[in-house]
């Protein structure tokens, strides 16, 4: 398996070229850290260039460690250059102040053994802070809703990086368009980039729709519908995307696993999906799935009507004193919830 048969450019309304499927490392709470890295080792010796990173993750000093062999021709495979990866970290909420936020993005860069990253996000628009493992009804004292002149202060943060030549893109991640409107009106650099949760139960039609309207490139998390996401954020109203009858339909005529139909219908759409395995089979087919084969039209088509707008990703941690439940984070009518 070759990169060259298997990665395609993604093209956004940017110009830069960003792998269309890329190796997330959330290992949650049951993976660990050199596992994760491990992992990275062997899908990029397979073929995988995109690398999704963050801070929060606590992996980057020995994903830095394996990026290092991997540039050096060390990792057991011929050197990949560090021009042909592309690498993205994201900024933790509790990071949010500008000082904080530069030392955050170099602190990063330096972990991951880098000069430059190729895309940094700020990972939630909420600052906040919660220990790791911690249960649902866990909440920050200092939490706080979206504060607009406050995440324009961190952005422009983001904005020095990249003038500076330390960063190549910056992007947003979880956001919702009432939020992504103002900071189009006001970004002297406009995101690059908007992670997302995106998987066929839950295909955020309209964000997604105003996204791509605006040359901002969708990157999917949770593309398999997170099986492998932390008990704090299962709910018994969640479904369950590779379950679905039209999932198995089609994987059955295919004669291929579900995943494989979740990630071809990712690429089809034209988000960038970022599935997370450290099982060799998983990382080998995943990268196939959304390679190769691609869906028909009308696979597409059957796909996109299953949504259920079932959110798996509530994100109850990040709530501040005062709001109702998870769904003040996500502006649901329309405006910004305060």
């Amino acid at each position: 398996m070759q990169a060259k048969d298997l990665q395609a450019a993604f093209r956004p309304a940017s110009g830069a070229a960003i792998p269309p499927v890329g190796l997330g490392t959330f290992g949650s709470d049951s993976v660990g850290h050199q596992e994760v890295a491990e992992a990275v080792r062997y899908a990029v010796g397979i073929g995988y260039r995109h690398i999704d990173c963050a801070a929060v993750y606590g992996n980057e000093k020995e994903i830095g460690a394996v990026l290092k062999s991997i540039t050096t021709g060390t990792a057991g495979y011929p050197a990949v250059a560090r021009k042909d990866l592309w690498i993205t970290s994201k900024l933790w909420n509790d990071m949010h102040p500008p000082a904080k936020a530069e030392a955050a993005f170099k602190k990063s860069l330096s972990d991951l053994g880098l000069d430059y990253l190729d895309l940094y996000l700020v990972h939630w628009p909420f600052p906040n802070f919660h220990p790791p493992k911690c249960d649902v009804s866990s909440r920050s004292p200092d939490a706080t809703p979206y504060i607009h002149e406050r995440f324009m202060e961190t952005w422009a943060v983001l904005e020095r990086m990249a003038a500076a030549g330390l960063v190549r893109h910056i992007g947003t991640s979880n956001m919702t368009i009432p939020k992504l409107k103002l900071v189009l009106a006001d970004a002297r650099i406009k995101p690059f980039a908007n992670e997302m949760e995106l998987h066929p139960h839950f295909q955020q039609g309209e964000l997604f729709d105003y996204v791509v309207k605006n040359g901002i490139v969708p990157i999917g998390y949770s593309p398999l519908g997170s099986p492998g996401r932390p008990d704090r954020d299962k709910t018994p109203e969640d479904t369950v995307d590779m379950d679905d009858p039209v999932i198995l339909d089609i994987a059955a005529k295919r004669g291929i696993h579900p995943a494989a139909v979740c990630l071809k219908w990712a690429v089809k759409r034209g988000q960038i999906p970022i599935p997370f395995s450290v099982k060799e089979r998983n990382i080998e087919s995943n990268l196939r799935a959304a390679s190769v084969d691609p869906l028909t039209d009308a696979e597409l088509r059957a796909i996109g009507k299953i949504d259920k707008n079932c959110r798996l990703i509530k994100g109850q941690v990040f709530l501040w004193q005062g709001a109702a439940g998870w769904e003040d984070l996500w502006d649901l009518d329309g405006t910004i919830t305060k």
